[in-house]
């Protein structure tokens, strides 16, 4: 017990925290990524992409929930050590860019909060399907393919159709990876992982892996507005 009230109180600890959490959602951004980009192979794809989730059952909600306690711990993290960071340098920096210092870096707090207000929107909107959010007058939950399972195909095409959440979308996504391309550096500093050799490679995987991942989730959007995915 002592072991645990020390570690999530020290600043190391809380390193170790966001950064094994951020591990957690980073792992979840790729694969979710994958699943998601089914929609090009064609609807038959990506509708048994979610059967075979929807057929976890109890397994799929403890991922759910699991995931919702990384992002809680992440942001709780990420807050705790930025009032102790200032507290600590109540007077700041003369320059309001540090030297080494990126954009990405020096917004970590406030992109991760902003893509924490856009993750319980995507949830509300495709996850737990509020047709009140969706601005199309179609409740998501009641579409079915012939063969009777969860139309996910046609209800991406109908939710992106809207030029609103797609651009909504694609803000957020784009911050995701912003975020990443300084966050995924950062983790493998926090794990103990980079160093002076490694720092180029990790640095430039960082930034590599965070236009992948916009590419690959805007593509999606992008595809369905042009209408190359009807």
């Amino acid at each position: 017990m002592n072991f645990l009230t020390g570690f999530f109180t020290s600043s190391l600890g809380k390193k170790y925290i966001m950064a094994l959490t951020g591990l957690g959602m980073f792992i979840f951004v790729i694969g979710h990524m994958v699943g998601n980009l089914q929609i090009f192979i064609g609807e038959e794809a990506i509708n048994r992409y979610g059967a075979f989730l929807q057929g976890l059952g109890e397994l799929l909600w403890a991922a759910r929930i699991g995931l919702i306690v990384l992002v809680a711990l992440h942001i709780w993290a990420a807050v705790k050590l930025s009032a102790e960071n200032k507290a600590a340098r109540p007077i700041g920096y003369g320059n309001d860019k540090p030297f080494g210092s990126t954009y990405a870096s020096r917004t970590m707090l406030m992109s991760g909060l902003i893509i924490a207000a856009f993750v319980i929107y995507h949830l509300l909107h495709y996850t737990f399907v509020v047709k009140a959010i969706n601005g199309t007058g179609v409740n998501f939950a009641e579409l079915r393919d012939p063969q009777g399972r969860h139309d996910i195909y046609k209800m991406m095409i109908l939710g992106f159709r809207q030029p609103i959440v797609s651009v909504f979308y694609i803000v957020g996504i784009a911050l995701l990876c912003l975020h990443l391309s300084h966050g995924v550096s950062a983790m493998f500093q926090s794990l103990g992982i980079k160093n002076r050799n490694w720092k180029p490679l990790i640095d430039g995987f960082a930034k590599f892996i965070a236009i992948v991942l916009l590419v690959g989730y805007c593509s999606i959007p992008i595809a369905v507005l042009a209408g190359l995915v009807k």
